[in-house]
C-alpha cells in the first residue's frame, strides 16, 4: 500500500504545472489512431505522419508553457466551431429543400422561402416589398 501511495506523489509531482490534455490534444491523438490504421493500406509515410501527431499531441500534455497551449486550444475549438456551424447550416438548408423552393429577391438578394407544390406565384419580397413571379 506503500508503494501505491509513493507512486501515486511522484506522479503528482511530476504532472503539477503541466498543462494537461484538452480538446486539441484529444483530436490529435484520436487523429493519429486513425492514420496509424490506415497507415496499413496506405504505407510508412502515413504511419510517420501519425507518430508526429501522436509525439506532439503528448508535447501539449506534458508542456508547461500554459498559456501557449491554452491559444492553441482557443484556435482549434474557434476553427471547429466554425466548420461545425457550416455543416449544421448545409444540414438544415438540405432539410428545407425538400419542403420549400428557396428563391433570392431580385433586387435586394433577400431569401424568399415558398412552399413547394403551389404552381406559379406572385412573391412579395418581405423585405424590400418588389414583386416577382416564381413557380413553386
Amino acid at each position: 500500500m506503500y508503494m501505491e501511495d509513493a507512486m501515486i506523489e511522484k506522479i503528482k509531482r511530476f504532472m503539477y504545472g503541466r498543462y494537461g490534455g484538452d480538446e486539441f490534444s484529444k483530436f490529435l491523438v484520436i487523429s493519429s489512431l486513425i492514420i496509424m490504421g490506415l497507415s496499413i493500406f496506405v504505407g510508412n509515410i502515413a504511419y510517420m505522419i501519425s507518430v508526429i501527431l501522436l509525439v506532439f499531441s503528448y508535447y501539449r500534455i506534458m508542456s508547461k508553457n500554459t498559456s501557449k497551449r491554452y491559444r492553441e486550444n482557443y484556435i482549434y475549438l474557434q476553427t471547429y466551431n466554425k466548420i461545425r456551424g457550416y455543416l449544421n447550416k448545409a444540414k438544415y438548408n438540405m432539410e428545407q429543400r425538400k419542403i420549400y423552393h428557396i428563391y433570392k429577391c431580385p433586387s435586394c438578394k433577400q431569401k424568399v422561402r415558398i412552399p413547394k407544390g403551389k404552381g406559379n406565384i406572385t412573391i412579395t419580397c418581405p423585405k424590400c416589398k418588389t414583386e416577382f413571379k416564381k413557380k413553386s
